[in-house]
Protein backbone atom coordinates (compact mmCIF):
# COMPACT_ATOMS: atom_id res chain seq x y z
CA UNK A 1 0.00 0.00 0.00
CA UNK A 2 1.09 3.56 -0.62
CA UNK A 3 1.62 5.59 2.55
CA UNK A 4 2.00 9.36 2.28
CA UNK A 5 4.68 10.64 4.65
CA UNK A 6 7.41 13.26 4.97
CA UNK A 7 10.43 13.40 7.26
CA UNK A 8 9.28 16.84 8.43
CA UNK A 9 6.55 15.02 10.37
CA UNK A 10 9.32 13.89 12.74
CA UNK A 11 9.51 17.50 13.93
CA UNK A 12 8.43 18.22 17.49
CA UNK A 13 6.50 21.33 16.52
CA UNK A 14 4.61 21.85 19.82
CA UNK A 15 4.52 20.24 23.26
CA UNK A 16 1.29 18.26 22.88
CA UNK A 17 1.05 14.43 22.68
CA UNK A 18 0.33 14.44 18.94
CA UNK A 19 3.66 16.19 18.33
CA UNK A 20 5.65 14.08 20.80
CA UNK A 21 9.14 12.93 19.93
CA UNK A 22 9.26 9.31 18.79
CA UNK A 23 5.60 9.06 17.80
CA UNK A 24 6.09 8.92 14.05
CA UNK A 25 9.28 6.88 14.41
CA UNK A 26 7.30 4.23 16.30
CA UNK A 27 4.96 3.86 13.32
CA UNK A 28 7.68 3.92 10.67
CA UNK A 29 9.64 1.20 12.47
CA UNK A 30 6.71 -1.20 12.15
CA UNK A 31 5.30 -0.37 8.73
CA UNK A 32 8.43 0.50 6.73
CA UNK A 33 9.15 -3.03 5.42
CA UNK A 34 5.59 -3.47 4.21
CA UNK A 35 4.55 -0.24 2.46
CA UNK A 36 5.55 2.09 -0.36
CA UNK A 37 6.17 5.65 0.82
CA UNK A 38 5.05 8.70 -1.16
CA UNK A 39 6.53 12.07 -0.19
CA UNK A 40 3.93 14.50 1.13
CA UNK A 41 3.68 17.93 -0.47
CA UNK A 42 2.10 21.05 1.11
CA UNK A 43 -1.47 21.98 0.32
CA UNK A 44 -1.89 25.17 -1.66
CA UNK A 45 -3.28 28.16 0.20
CA UNK A 46 -6.25 27.99 -2.18
CA UNK A 47 -7.05 24.48 -0.92
CA UNK A 48 -6.77 25.61 2.70
CA UNK A 49 -8.78 28.81 2.29
CA UNK A 50 -11.56 26.79 0.64
CA UNK A 51 -12.15 25.29 4.10
CA UNK A 52 -10.75 27.75 6.67
CA UNK A 53 -11.22 31.45 7.28
CA UNK A 54 -8.42 33.90 6.61
CA UNK A 55 -8.20 34.93 10.28
CA UNK A 56 -7.76 31.31 11.33
CA UNK A 57 -5.08 30.71 8.70
CA UNK A 58 -3.29 33.85 9.87
CA UNK A 59 -3.53 32.64 13.47
CA UNK A 60 -1.87 29.33 12.55
CA UNK A 61 0.77 31.21 10.57
CA UNK A 62 1.38 33.55 13.50
CA UNK A 63 2.14 30.57 15.74
CA UNK A 64 4.75 29.40 13.26
CA UNK A 65 2.74 26.25 12.51
CA UNK A 66 1.60 26.99 8.96
CA UNK A 67 4.32 24.97 7.16
CA UNK A 68 3.78 21.73 9.08
CA UNK A 69 -0.03 22.11 9.09
CA UNK A 70 -0.08 22.81 5.34
CA UNK A 71 2.16 19.78 4.77
CA UNK A 72 -0.28 17.56 6.67
CA UNK A 73 -3.21 18.96 4.71
CA UNK A 74 -1.38 18.40 1.44
CA UNK A 75 -0.54 14.87 2.49
CA UNK A 76 -4.23 14.24 3.12
CA UNK A 77 -5.10 15.49 -0.38
CA UNK A 78 -2.49 13.16 -1.87
CA UNK A 79 -3.76 10.23 0.19
CA UNK A 80 -7.34 10.83 -0.88
CA UNK A 81 -6.29 11.18 -4.51
CA UNK A 82 -4.43 7.87 -4.41
CA UNK A 83 -7.49 6.41 -2.69
CA UNK A 84 -9.53 7.00 -5.82
CA UNK A 85 -7.81 4.02 -7.44
CA UNK A 86 -6.30 2.03 -4.54
CA UNK A 87 -6.56 2.07 -0.74
CA UNK A 88 -4.01 4.38 0.86
CA UNK A 89 -2.95 5.81 4.21
CA UNK A 90 -1.70 9.25 5.23
CA UNK A 91 0.87 9.11 8.03
CA UNK A 92 0.59 12.81 8.75
CA UNK A 93 0.59 15.24 11.64
CA UNK A 94 -0.71 17.58 13.03
CA UNK A 95 -4.07 15.79 13.14
CA UNK A 96 -7.13 17.66 11.94
CA UNK A 97 -10.56 16.54 13.08
CA UNK A 98 -10.87 19.17 15.85
CA UNK A 99 -10.16 22.01 13.41
CA UNK A 100 -13.30 23.95 12.48
CA UNK A 101 -13.57 26.60 9.79
CA UNK A 102 -12.48 29.47 12.02
CA UNK A 103 -10.93 27.82 15.07
CA UNK A 104 -9.16 24.69 16.29
CA UNK A 105 -8.20 22.82 19.44
CA UNK A 106 -7.17 19.30 20.49
CA UNK A 107 -3.73 19.31 18.84
CA UNK A 108 -5.29 20.24 15.44
CA UNK A 109 -4.80 23.30 13.20
CA UNK A 110 -6.19 22.59 9.71
CA UNK A 111 -8.87 19.99 9.03
CA UNK A 112 -6.99 17.53 6.85
CA UNK A 113 -10.03 15.38 6.03
CA UNK A 114 -12.23 18.32 5.06
CA UNK A 115 -9.51 19.91 2.94
CA UNK A 116 -8.92 16.62 1.09
CA UNK A 117 -12.57 15.87 0.39
CA UNK A 118 -13.37 19.44 -0.65
CA UNK A 119 -10.45 19.39 -3.07
CA UNK A 120 -11.68 16.14 -4.66
CA UNK A 121 -15.21 17.51 -4.90
CA UNK A 122 -14.13 20.80 -6.49
CA UNK A 123 -12.03 18.85 -8.98
CA UNK A 124 -15.14 16.75 -9.79
CA UNK A 125 -13.30 13.56 -8.87
CA UNK A 126 -16.09 12.49 -6.49
CA UNK A 127 -19.79 13.19 -6.17
CA UNK A 128 -20.27 11.75 -2.68
CA UNK A 129 -18.16 10.97 0.36
CA UNK A 130 -18.42 9.23 3.73
CA UNK A 131 -16.27 10.08 6.75
CA UNK A 132 -15.85 7.34 9.34
CA UNK A 133 -14.23 8.84 12.44
CA UNK A 134 -12.86 6.10 14.73
CA UNK A 135 -10.91 8.42 17.04
CA UNK A 136 -11.71 8.29 20.75
CA UNK A 137 -12.89 11.91 20.57
CA UNK A 138 -15.76 13.33 18.53
CA UNK A 139 -14.55 15.02 15.35
CA UNK A 140 -16.34 18.30 15.95
CA UNK A 141 -14.28 20.24 13.44
CA UNK A 142 -15.13 17.88 10.59
CA UNK A 143 -18.80 18.13 11.47
CA UNK A 144 -18.57 21.92 11.68
CA UNK A 145 -17.10 22.19 8.19
CA UNK A 146 -18.85 19.39 6.31
CA UNK A 147 -22.25 18.89 7.95
CA UNK A 148 -23.90 21.41 5.62
CA UNK A 149 -22.39 19.82 2.51
CA UNK A 150 -24.99 17.60 0.90
CA UNK A 151 -22.38 15.30 -0.63
CA UNK A 152 -20.88 14.14 2.70
CA UNK A 153 -22.10 11.73 5.38
CA UNK A 154 -20.15 11.82 8.65
CA UNK A 155 -20.23 9.14 11.34
CA UNK A 156 -18.39 9.37 14.65
CA UNK A 157 -18.49 5.98 16.34
CA UNK A 158 -20.24 6.40 19.69
CA UNK A 159 -20.27 2.93 21.26
CA UNK A 160 -18.15 2.45 24.37
CA UNK A 161 -17.95 -1.34 24.46
CA UNK A 162 -15.81 -3.28 22.00
CA UNK A 163 -18.48 -5.55 20.52
CA UNK A 164 -21.00 -2.72 20.15
CA UNK A 165 -18.30 -0.51 18.63
CA UNK A 166 -17.49 -3.04 15.94
CA UNK A 167 -21.17 -3.79 15.30
CA UNK A 168 -21.84 -0.07 14.85
CA UNK A 169 -19.15 0.19 12.19
CA UNK A 170 -20.35 -2.98 10.47
CA UNK A 171 -23.88 -1.60 10.28
CA UNK A 172 -22.75 1.76 8.90
CA UNK A 173 -20.49 0.18 6.29
CA UNK A 174 -23.21 -2.23 5.22
CA UNK A 175 -25.48 0.71 4.35
CA UNK A 176 -22.79 3.11 3.13
CA UNK A 177 -23.26 4.62 -0.34
CA UNK A 178 -20.39 6.89 -1.39
CA UNK A 179 -17.77 7.39 -4.07
CA UNK A 180 -15.12 7.80 -1.39
CA UNK A 181 -14.81 6.59 2.21
CA UNK A 182 -12.29 8.46 4.35
CA UNK A 183 -11.27 7.16 7.78
CA UNK A 184 -10.29 9.71 10.39
CA UNK A 185 -8.02 7.11 11.93
CA UNK A 186 -7.46 7.84 15.57
CA UNK A 187 -5.93 4.91 17.47
CA UNK A 188 -6.43 6.30 20.96
CA UNK A 189 -9.37 3.94 21.61
CA UNK A 190 -6.99 0.98 21.80
CA UNK A 191 -7.04 -1.15 24.94
CA UNK A 192 -3.54 0.12 25.82
CA UNK A 193 -4.22 3.76 24.92
CA UNK A 194 -6.52 6.41 26.43
CA UNK A 195 -9.82 4.78 25.48
CA UNK A 196 -9.10 1.19 26.51
CA UNK A 197 -11.65 -0.35 24.14
CA UNK A 198 -10.28 -1.93 20.95
CA UNK A 199 -7.73 -4.63 20.25
CA UNK A 200 -5.10 -4.35 17.54
CA UNK A 201 -6.87 -6.92 15.36
CA UNK A 202 -10.00 -4.77 15.44
CA UNK A 203 -8.26 -2.14 13.32
CA UNK A 204 -7.61 -4.76 10.66
CA UNK A 205 -11.29 -5.65 10.72
CA UNK A 206 -12.28 -1.97 10.43
CA UNK A 207 -9.99 -1.64 7.42
CA UNK A 208 -11.52 -4.73 5.85
CA UNK A 209 -15.07 -3.47 6.36
CA UNK A 210 -14.24 -0.10 4.82
CA UNK A 211 -12.45 -1.69 1.85
CA UNK A 212 -15.36 -4.04 1.16
CA UNK A 213 -17.86 -1.19 1.42
CA UNK A 214 -15.81 0.86 -1.04
CA UNK A 215 -15.64 -2.10 -3.44
CA UNK A 216 -19.40 -2.59 -3.21
CA UNK A 217 -19.90 1.11 -3.97
CA UNK A 218 -17.34 0.92 -6.80
CA UNK A 219 -15.54 3.78 -5.06
CA UNK A 220 -12.32 4.48 -3.21
CA UNK A 221 -11.08 4.55 0.37
CA UNK A 222 -8.25 5.95 2.46
CA UNK A 223 -7.28 6.67 6.04
CA UNK A 224 -5.38 9.54 7.67
CA UNK A 225 -3.81 9.61 11.10
CA UNK A 226 -5.61 11.46 13.88
CA UNK A 227 -4.98 10.42 17.51
CA UNK A 228 -3.05 7.54 19.08
CA UNK A 229 -0.52 8.22 21.81
CA UNK A 230 0.92 4.97 23.16
CA UNK A 231 4.06 4.61 21.09
CA UNK A 232 4.41 0.96 22.10
CA UNK A 233 1.27 -0.06 20.22
CA UNK A 234 0.60 2.75 17.72
CA UNK A 235 2.69 1.31 14.90
CA UNK A 236 1.08 -2.11 15.20
CA UNK A 237 -2.39 -0.56 15.16
CA UNK A 238 -1.58 1.48 12.06
CA UNK A 239 -0.18 -1.63 10.39
CA UNK A 240 -3.36 -3.56 11.24
CA UNK A 241 -5.55 -0.91 9.62
CA UNK A 242 -3.29 -0.82 6.56
CA UNK A 243 -3.49 -4.60 6.25
CA UNK A 244 -7.27 -4.48 6.44
CA UNK A 245 -7.55 -1.69 3.88
CA UNK A 246 -5.15 -3.39 1.49
CA UNK A 247 -6.69 -6.85 1.82
CA UNK A 248 -3.41 -8.42 2.89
Amino acid sequence: MKVVFHEDFYQVYTFDPAAAAGRMEAVIEVIEPHVEFVAAEPASEADIVAVHTRPHINHVRGRGLYPIAALAAGGAIQTATIGLTEPSFGLIRPPGHHASSGSSWGFCYFNNMAIALEQLKRAKKIQSAYVLDIDLHFGDGTVNILKSKDYVTIHNVSANLREAYMDEIANKMEHCQADMIGISAGFDNHEEDWGGTLRTEDYMEIGRMVREAAQRCKGGCFGILEGGYNHQVLGHNVMALIDGLSGE
